[in-house]
């Protein structure tokens, strides 16, 4: 496996247990439908939250954020919907994304940014 693809999962775990210790429950990890992917469904507060996770070694070019863009949010928005109508789940839906960077000491840094796109984003 290529190693940005064993960066990516490291940064999902790191995510994972990050939202866990927030309270997060984790419903389900890469969620796919068609071509759409889900990082991650989680509840929280009686909200179904929808998060993208995005690492990157560093933000020489952008921030990891900067990197989900109208393509990737319509994706979302789309395998959300899909999501909640095929279970039946009539709650608030909120998009989060959270972003791994690698400092220069090798370190990894979370930020978590909460309500960072609505569905309507996606037109």
């Amino acid at each position: 496996m290529a190693e940005h693809n064993d960066f990516g999962n490291i940064a999902e775990e790191l995510a994972t247990s990050f939202l866990e210790k927030k309270g997060y429950k984790i419903l389900l990890k890469n969620f796919r439908y068609q071509k759409s992917e889900i990082d991650i469904i989680a509840e929280f507060k009686n909200e179904i939250i929808i998060v993208e996770v995005k690492a990157r070694g560093s933000d020489i070019f952008m921030e990891p954020q900067e990197a989900v863009t109208k393509t990737k949010i319509k994706s979302l928005v789309m395998a959300a919907d899909f999501y909640m109508k095929d279970r039946n789940i009539d709650k608030e839906v909120r998009f989060d994304i959270i972003a791994v960077l690698r400092d220069e000491k090798g370190r990894l840094n979370i930020t978590h940014l909460e309500d960072a796109f609505q569905s309507f984003d996606a037109n």
